[in-house]
């Protein structure tokens, strides 16, 4: 399982890059190969503002359909719309081309309520069993 060290993560398998003021969010590595294969992914709107630990989307795989949650509180600035054509780059590439949004932050002290890749990796062995 991959969980890069320059992210942050939630309990809810979302990941965050920060860069300065923005955000970008996916879903891990761990989520999508829980999820299987992704065909739908429920995008919001650009200049939605969104609230930490609030839904922002859905994924819908051929298992079962997801809410995403917002990692941190912010304003959409992007979307990935390649997702409307291609959601199976969540899978494929959940770091990279299977990003989700982009988030400019309202309030940088959220990040320090996000799990570090070490404590990410032993949340998911625990849900492993």
């Amino acid at each position: 399982m991959e969980v890069p060290e320059n992210l942050l993560y939630t309990q809810e398998h979302e990941w965050v890059r920060v860069d300065g003021k923005k955000a970008v969010v996916g879903i891990t590595e761990f989520a999508q190969d829980q999820l299987g294969d992704i065909v739908f992914v429920e995008l919001p709107e650009i200049n939605t503002l969104i609230e930490q630990e609030s839904p922002f989307g859905v994924v819908e795989s051929v298992k079962t359909v997801s809410d995403l949650y917002a990692p941190v509180s912010g304003k959409v600035v992007a979307v990935n719309k390649d997702l409307e054509a291609h959601p199976e780059q969540v899978n494929e590439v959940p770091y990279g081309n299977g990003w989700i949004i982009e988030i400019e932050l309202t309030d940088d002290s959220e990040l320090g309520k996000l799990m570090s890749p070490e404590d990410y990796i032993e949340q998911c062995s625990k849900e492993q069993g």
